[in-house]
């Protein structure tokens, strides 16, 4: 079991993480009208009494839409300062993930979003490497990242994961690390929960908004430090093909960071990866606060201990 910390946010207080329980009646976990967040929360390496947050307003502005999909108003500011207060209630020592959510919380059986409450709790697990940082391999899936005009792909809602838990079950039990997935005309959309980035003759590659993937923070970090860095980016249509042939491969998510691909299907790809290296000890370095140009990416929180 995940080493949870041991205060959650629930039903508008704090209390123990073992006392955050919901009904199992609960209109959400039925039908999958949810959504959440996550981002990484790390101590300071220049400071033990404080600890450093990534991009911590994107993460909000992202819960806050995401919740505006599901019929709820739940304004930025005010995930902000619940999570603040989470992180120094918790008193965290080690790096850890938070875990935000907002569902339909009332207890029924008809499917829908209006004359329904909803909520917001919030609970953290301390988390290493999510993927293997030395590199992972992958198998495209037989499942396919659903489409925008069925599910609102730009919130990260909690039913659409079913096909990310297929994806990624059938990856690892046929001997894969993770799932590509292929959208509904055939072309490259993202992993079970990442983005997909590739590098072909010196240029970053990564498939746009309009090929149904997830608008990620990582993944706009990314393609403002490539282009900081002076990388030629393209958001474009990508061919599975091209994946077998590129130079460089990488997912990038909060909990993958940037991890490199190895393999794809029965492709091996370069050990060289000069772009993915110089990407992935930048953003490292943003996030434990040591690239000044990037401070106003990182939130500190200073904790009494």
């Amino acid at each position: 079991m995940p080493d949870f910390l041991p205060i959650a946010y629930f039903q508008n207080k704090f209390v123990p993480f073992a006392d955050a329980k919901i009904s199992i009646a609960t209109h959400a976990l039925h039908y999958g009208t949810g959504a959440f967040g996550g981002l990484r929360c790390l101590p300071d390496p220049e400071n033990p009494q404080q600890c450093l947050l990534f991009r911590l307003d994107r993460h909000c502005q992202r819960l806050s839409n995401s919740a505006r999909l599901l019929h709820y108003n739940l304004p930025p500011d005010k995930i902000e300062t619940i999570i603040v207060e989470f992180i120094k209630q918790n008193k965290p020592t080690t790096s850890f993930y938070i875990r935000p959510f907002v569902y339909t919380s009332d207890l029924g059986i008809s499917p829908r979003l209006h004359n329904i409450e909803k909520d917001f709790f919030v609970y953290g697990l301390e988390l290493g490497d999510y993927l293997s940082p030395e590199g992972v391999s992958c198998r495209i899936s037989s499942w396919y990242r659903q489409q925008d005009q069925s599910l609102p792909l730009r919130g990260k809602i909690s039913g659409a994961y079913i096909t990310s838990s297929l994806a990624k079950s059938e990856a690892v039990e046929s001997g894969f690390d993770e799932a590509i997935m292929m959208n509904s005309e055939g072309k490259v959309s993202e992993a079970s929960g990442m983005n997909i980035f590739l590098v072909r003759n010196g240029q970053l590659i990564t498939p746009g908004f309009d090929q149904d993937i997830l608008e990620g923070i990582t993944r706009d970090s990314i393609l403002t430090l490539a282009k900081d860095m002076g990388l030629p980016t393209r958001q474009r249509p990508v061919d599975k093909s091209e994946l077998f042939i590129a130079d460089e491969v990488f997912l990038s998510g909060t909990a993958a960071k940037i991890t490199p691909v190895k393999r794809i299907e029965n492709y091996h790809l370069s050990p060289n990866r000069p772009i993915t290296e110089k990407l992935k000890d930048t953003l490292a370095a943003i996030t434990e606060n040591r690239e000044p140009k990037y401070k106003d990416w990182v939130y500190t929180v200073k904790i009494n201990k």
